[in-house]
């Protein structure tokens, strides 16, 4: 799959000591994604606005705020975490993903 018509935000989102990266896309209609690489680790994000997760390759073991246990996602799978909410990631090889946020309002 790719994305037509958008703008590509040229520096990276480098965290965890460059461990998780992305890169921003705009589209015109406003909408907002990042696609990203997560080399091995365990990592805890928090969410302003709702996020879609889709793995486009590899996998990722996830455990959403309120969850107990963790879930495994693999590659054409996706998950959703809620707005103002956290998750924390496993991840054992990589994972390449999309991250779509939805707007707040």
């Amino acid at each position: 799959m790719e994305f037509k018509n958008v703008n590509v935000v040229k520096k990276a989102n480098v965290y965890f000591d460059g461990k998780v990266t992305s890169r921003t896309v705009l589209f015109e209609n406003g909408e907002k994604k990042t696609l990203g690489f997560m080399l091995t680790g365990e990592y805890e994000f928090n969410t302003g606005a709702e996020e879609l997760m889709e793995v486009l390759n590899g996998e990722m073991d996830i455990c959403v705020a309120g969850a107990s246990d963790y879930t495994l996602y693999k590659e054409g799978q996706s998950f959703v975490v809620p707005a103002n909410s956290s998750f924390k990631i496993i991840i054992k090889t990589f994972a390449d993903y999309c991250c779509s946020y939805k707007e707040n309002g």
